[in-house]
């Protein structure tokens, strides 16, 4: 079997390949994307970092190919879509550069408080400016944390060594977790209002980006310091320019960008305030060690028919295993990402549910599933089947999965439920339908539902009453919206009813604010599956 390396990797990760029986390994960095093509016709394995990109067209032109390893956490240079369709599994190193972009963002926050780069400048210039360059001290300050994941939570520990005070906003994160790290947990508002000193900690997603904007930073101390290590546009650059200048934020530190590699007349390379770093998390000898070994340590076990680890498109299991359960994995994932969207931020537990034929099977990547769904859209690309139970508890999430032998309607039946800290409980349920087995949504929050778990849902909760139907259709319509499927549920006249309709697109912010506003509708949620 053959192995591309396309992106430098760590030696020791190149010559663990090497070291592997019966596999010919070749090293093309720098390669041009038409090279790349011919490169892969007879490869087995790529392993990039970010540099070469694995589209679709790549997968199409390597009819061997079994697996691409990321020496790194994100995977957006591989299109992991069309990966899918071909059967090639995508692994990533999730934990290899925690601890390197933890102390990167706590240099930086250090550097934000006393002016190092900019006195390192000054005395290379000759000067000896000591009365311009006074900074002050972390000790009794305020750090606020933007995301208290795995990166965030170490930067926590440094802070606390240090003596400052912490604050951490999770929407995601239980109180009982945020106790035990001894961090106060926040809302967003008030951590901006506290703060002598912000860094972010987020994947970038629909729901972060410009998470700190101009109506953000308007509600920070006037000189506050910000810090980006994460990911380019969870900060709006253009708000924090203007900041910057006005004096409204003292400094920031910045490793990451909207779009990298940053322009070379971006206005941020002029500010004096501001400590700019290319994108070098996870730059660190320890780190390339680690991600480099053990992206190489994962290809060797997928070629040699082993376990699968890190998988960001598939869960652990072997080839016949995966035959049996794939079908099973689709319906959890999508209900895990269903019920995450319909639910409250905060939850306290997750209650698996699994009926009929389920019960005679090892359901562990089942659950597993439902767990990544329920993450996708909290943690990004960090999250697979093999870490997804260990950040769900991380988030403080209790997971209780029971098998029940009692009657249902259905030959096989998954329920996936959401317990929030008030007792409320927020359901889905699903099965497999035909021959295909099509996954479907028979159940939404206690509701019989008949509908499609695929695409984009718009769930509505309203008054029962006469014309409902039509006024929903009607202005999606106005919005060029094609609806593909309605179900309609209600338990009893006049009371609350419930529409899931399956949509081909999804509606405008102004349809959805029109929706909203109806005095007949109680909610109107859009869900993404």
């Amino acid at each position: 079997m053959k192995v591309l390396v396309a992106d430098k990797i760590s030696a020791k990760g190149v010559a663990c390949l090497r070291q592997q029986a019966g596999l010919t390994v070749v090293e093309a960095y720098g390669s041009t994307p038409a090279q790349l093509l011919e490169l892969v016709k007879d490869v087995h394995a790529i392993a990039v970092r970010s540099e070469s990109k694995i589209t679709a067209e790549v997968l199409a032109a390597a009819p061997l190919l079994k697996v691409v390893g990321r020496a790194g956490v994100g995977v957006d240079n591989v299109d992991v879509e069309a990966a899918t369709e071909r059967g090639v599994i995508v692994m990533n190193t999730p934990t290899g550069n925690t601890i390197a972009t933890a102390e990167l963002t706590f240099t930086h926050i250090l550097a934000g408080a006393r002016p190092l780069a900019q006195a390192a400048a000054s005395m290379r210039a000759g000067q000896w400016d000591r009365k311009n360059l006074s900074g002050g001290e972390l000790f009794r300050k305020t750090l606020g944390i933007v995301g208290l994941g795995r990166i965030g939570s170490e930067v926590a520990k440094r802070a606390q060594a240090f003596g400052m005070r912490v604050l951490a906003y999770d929407p995601y994160l239980a109180p009982s977790r945020a106790k035990a790290m001894q961090v106060e947990a926040v809302a967003l508002d008030e951590l901006l209002a506290q703060a002598d000193y912000i860094t972010v900690h987020m994947p970038l997603t629909d729901a972060t980006q410009y998470l700190i904007d101009e109506a953000a930073l308007a509600k920070c101390k006037r000189g506050v310091r910000l810090f980006n290590c994460a990911r380019g546009g969870i900060i709006k650059e253009s708000a924090l320019i203007a900041a910057l200048k006005s004096g409204q934020v003292a400094g920031a530190g910045l490793d990451v960008f909207e779009t990298e590699p940053l322009a070379k007349d971006s206005e941020l390379r002029t500010l004096p305030n501001v400590v700019l770093t290319p994108h070098l998390g996870a730059s660190t000898a320890e780190a390339q060690d680690a991600v480099g070994l053990e992206i190489a340590e994962q290809i060797c076990d997928v070629l040699a028919g082993g376990i699968i680890r890190n998988a960001v498109n598939m869960p652990s299991i072997d080839a016949a295993g995966l035959k049996i359960l794939g079908p099973y994995l689709d319906l959890g994932e999508k209900l895990g990402t269903l019920v995450q969207q319909v639910a409250p931020p905060q939850v306290a537990s997750l209650r698996i549910t699994y009926w009929g034929k389920m019960i005679d099977l090892d359901v562990t990547a089942v659950t597993r599933s439902i767990q990544r769904g329920w993450l996708r859209r909290i943690s990004g690309d960090s999250v697979n089947f093999v870490n997804a139970p260990l950040m769900l508890q991380r988030l403080g999430v209790k997971l209780d999965v029971v098998k029940s032998t009692d009657d249902t309607d259905y030959t096989e039946l998954i329920a996936v439920e959401a317990v929030a800290g008030d007792g409320s409980v927020h359901s889905a349920r699903g099965t497999l339908l035909g021959k295909t087995a099509r996954p479907r949504l028979v159940e939404l929050n206690g509701r019989e539902v008949e509908a499609e778990a695929h695409g984009k849902l718009l769930i509505i909760e309203n008054h029962d009453e006469p014309g409902m139907i039509g006024y929903v259709g009607t202005l999606l319509g106005k919005d060029k919206v094609n609806i593909a499927n309605m179900s309609l549920s209600r338990q009893r006249p006049g009371e609350t009813a419930l529409m899931v309709i399956n949509l081909d697109s999804e509606p405008s912010a102004a349809a959805r604010k029109e929706l909203k506003s109806h005095p007949a509708i109680k909610l109107a949620k859009f869900a993404q599956l």
